[in-house]
């Protein structure tokens, strides 16, 4: 997991001492909910956003694309949270950080070939010449990223890097501070990705390893399309029982999204009019109160709790390190 950074930038409103709080934003899908978070950040003026709260997008890296299991996101969030505070460092972060540096200078561009290429490289050279595997802790980050150079100015001709770059890819870590700060999780109740059996029951483990580190957890049931639902008073004219099970009703859309997609036309996953949930979030807030919002009954309960969230950052006077 990382930050993203132009997103992540301080607000230049205010002078850095003043900022007293980052909100992180881990979602569990990497389009829709990253869309709507863009426009709170762009329309938080408008939207009442409190000017001392910035917004804080993580995205996957590279080794975690395509993940959607809430479990697995908290894990690797705790685990990254752990390397940020200088105890250790696995290969497989170490990768990661290489493969953000190499997009940033350029020296790989949008080809997945070429990235599926770079990775397998690093990852070979890693447990076959280290004989580490990627959840190793590397025992030295300085050594390891000029062998990991080596090999890619060898069978790649990659050369386009600097001889600090170990010292720069760290800067990559979390900046989370644990005494001011607050990580978000943003999810979705998913019953093919998120379990909540008896043998394994992932929804109350996020649930409580989210209370004892005090991070938030934003789940709406079914789906986070059913918060951008909450933005229309005509949800309430939906069949709730539909909305729950949210059943396919073509072969690609589910019936969430069927219904979305005609109150806010033109609607998909990865492109959808924003404005015009923008100026409708006082409602969304209001309308889900018409629905649970405890976290214990989201399992099994139409609702969310995004609105808690969006109530949270609209708020004037949180004390300092709450």
């Amino acid at each position: 997991m990382r930050e993203k950074r132009i997103f992540a930038q301080r607000t230049k409103a205010f002078d850095v001492a003043e900022i007293k709080k980052k909100y992180f934003i881990v979602c569990e899908g990497q389009e829709t909910e990253q869309i709507y978070f863009e426009a709170i950040n762009a329309f938080r003026d408008s939207i009442g956003i409190n000017p001392l709260i910035e917004l804080v997008p993580i995205i996957r890296s590279y080794s975690e694309s395509g993940w959607s299991n809430p479990k697995k996101i908290l894990d690797r969030v705790l685990l990254n949270l752990e390397e940020a505070s200088g105890e250790r460092v696995s290969f497989e972060t170490l990768l990661n950080w290489m493969m953000e540096y190499l997009y940033e200078t350029k020296a790989i561009t949008n080809s997945k070939v070429m990235a599926k290429r770079i990775w397998g490289l690093l990852e070979e050279t890693c447990t076959q010449e280290f004989q580490f595997s990627l959840a190793d802790p590397v025992d030295s980050i300085k050594l390891r990223c000029q062998q990991l150079l080596q090999a890619l100015e060898k069978e790649l001709n990659i050369t386009q890097v600097v001889e600090n770059i170990s010292e720069i890819i760290q800067t990559y870590a979390l900046t989370y501070d644990e005494k001011f700060d607050k990580i978000c999780f943003v999810i979705d109740r998913d019953r093919d990705s998120f379990v909540a059996r008896a043998e394994n029951n992932q929804y109350e483990y996020v649930l409580e390893k989210c209370r004892e580190k005090e991070f938030g957890f934003y789940l709406s049931n079914p789906c986070f399309e059913f918060w951008l639902l909450l933005h229309f008073d005509e949800v309430f004219c939906l069949d709730p029982i539909r909305l729950l099970d949210n059943k396919n009703v073509t072969a690609s859309r589910r019936y969430t999204e069927q219904q979305l997609r005609l109150l806010l036309p033109g609607y998909t996953k990865s492109k959808y009019n924003v404005q015009e949930l923008m100026n409708r979030v006082e409602q969304a807030i209001k309308n889900e109160k018409q629905f649970t919002e405890d976290e214990l009954e989201l399992e099994y309960k139409l609702g969310s709790r995004m609105g808690l969230l969006m109530e949270e950052l609209q708020n004037k006077e949180y004390e300092e390190g709450k």
